[in-house]
């Protein structure tokens, strides 16, 4: 129970971080491109790439914490559902080329920024030699 409720309080922390850079993100960029969603995904990735090579070779911590970390903070400020939902509009507004490198981009640099997470982590915080 300890392990829901860290992940609940979390996940609430995250998402209303995630509200708050949508709303500074939108104050700047007014095209069709989802920005917010995009940065906050992408940055989303390279925290998580980070934060779990961190915790689990520099840093362990007691698994309650770690989870309300991992999964609530970083589960309720990244969104695949807000993701899937702005393709799906993007492509009824007639826009399928921005939808179409929306995803493209969302993935490869979302993969390539929990790799680079993890090693920056791994170069900042080498592992002990036993």
């Amino acid at each position: 129970m300890t392990n829901a409720l860290a992940i609940f309080v979390g996940a609430g922390f995250g998402g209303v971080l995630r509200y708050w850079i949508s709303l500074a993100v939108a104050k700047e960029y007014h095209g069709s491109f989802p920005m917010g969603t995009f940065l906050i995904n992408l940055a989303g990735c390279f925290a998580i790439g980070y934060l779990a090579t961190f915790f689990f070779n520099v840093l362990p911590l007691r698994e309650t914490l770690r989870l309300g970390i991992l999964v609530g903070v970083l589960g309720g400020f990244t969104t695949f559902s807000s993701f899937g939902r702005e393709t799906f509009q993007l492509m009824g507004e007639g826009k399928p080329l921005i939808a179409f490198w929306y995803v493209i981009l969302s993935n490869v640099f979302g993969i390539g920024l929990v790799w680079a997470g993890h090693l920056m982590a791994k170069s900042l915080h080498p592992m002990p030699v036993p």
